[in-house]
């Protein structure tokens, strides 16, 4: 067994992950933090967990080694305190987007300041095991994937990488969790109850990462937006590609199936009929499956590309466990074999 522990475990993804944590047969929870919630217990703030453990949140700057960190904490904090957290233990996952990009320059480009260690950016892999497979199994730092992104990279990819995509305009809607728990006007309950909100038509930070994985430039083939949805957990991508080539329904799953057929973690949705022919983001919560699905469109070269999840799970915290799998070199489905519930 490994000993990991968790640096910003009261949030929602990092609440998410210690629960995944405290049923993985080949892992010891050691310490969890929060400055806020410092010496009360963990159940208190995550209450799913009750009976589940009696450990205690603690401070950061009581830290102590363990083989695996994971850094759960606000974009900012782990730039600044890598090395710090590089000292305790052998491996790090953060959660965060502090070290998804490669380019020093896309954070003051994104998130309006300069990145305080660029010389750490090159030593991360970006975490996304159908991607990064081989580059997470070497590692000793992997960073954390944008739920957004995730969606959009892993609807798009097979396509994206075979040179396929002229042109792709995506919307995402999105769920409440997504923001995080900090309470603040948009959470009101009477201002975000009901609500189809746009929240970010243009300029989302999570473009960053969809232009590094993806090859194509905001603004030019790629176009983004965001709406809040009346939603706890969940985020549905809708993307229209336009083609670079004149591809038949069986062409494109002839692709979707050779690059994700035996990924375990991708459900292909191949429905002609029925509810859910489509991915829904309502019945995957709780799991780390992302469902990927399309339409084609027969009278143009527009092609309707669905990709649903759970933006906590393979969003967050689950996808960050299945590349701490991939790189322990365990079996990549370990800890994470929930299906999600039908109906909630």
């Amino acid at each position: 067994m490994i000993r990991t522990s968790i640096a910003g475990a009261s949030g929602y993804a990092g609440g998410e992950l210690l629960r995944l944590l405290l049923g993985h047969p080949e892992v010891e929870v050691a310490q969890v933090t929060s400055e806020r919630f410092a010496d009360r217990f963990v159940y208190r703030v995550h209450p799913n967990l009750r009976g589940r453990t009696r450990v205690k949140f603690t401070s950061s700057q009581e830290l102590g080694p363990c083989d695996l960190l994971f850094l759960a904490l606000p974009h900012g904090v782990a730039q600044r305190r890598v090395g710090e957290f590089a000292e305790k233990a052998e491996r790090i996952i953060d959660l965060s987007s502090d070290f998804r990009l490669h380019d020093p320059s896309a954070y003051s480009r994104w998130y309006g300041h300069k990145h305080q260690a660029p010389e750490w950016l090159n030593k991360f892999v970006y975490g996304l095991p159908e991607l990064h497979r081989e580059g997470i199994a070497r590692a000793r730092y992997v960073s954390g994937t944008g739920c957004n992104a995730t969606a959009v990279v892993l609807a798009l990819w097979p396509l994206c990488r075979r040179g396929l995509v002229r042109q792709a305009v995506v919307e995402v809607k999105v769920g409440s969790s997504e923001g995080g728990n900090r309470p603040g006007l948009a959470s009101h309950h009477p201002e975000r109850s009901g609500a189809v909100r746009s929240f970010a038509p243009t300029g989302h930070r999570h473009l960053a990462e969809m232009e590094q994985e993806l090859g194509l430039i905001s603004g030019q083939n790629l176009h983004f937006s965001a709406t809040a949805i009346e939603m706890v957990r969940g985020v549905l991508a809708t993307a229209h590609c336009f083609l670079s080539e004149n591809l038949s329904e069986r062409e494109v799953w002839k692709i979707y199936r050779e690059d994700y057929g035996r990924e375990p973690f991708v459900r292909l949705v191949a429905e002609r009929r029925g509810l859910y022919r489509y991915p829904e983001p309502r019945i995957l919560a709780g799991s780390n499956y992302c469902g990927v699905g399309f339409v084609r469109d027969e009278e143009g070269d527009r092609l309707v590309l669905i990709a649903a999840l759970d933006n906590l799970m393979k969003g967050a915290a689950g996808n960050a466990l299945q590349a701490m799998n991939v790189m322990y070199g365990w079996e990549e489905t370990l800890g994470l074999e929930f299906p999600g519930l039908h109906p909630v």
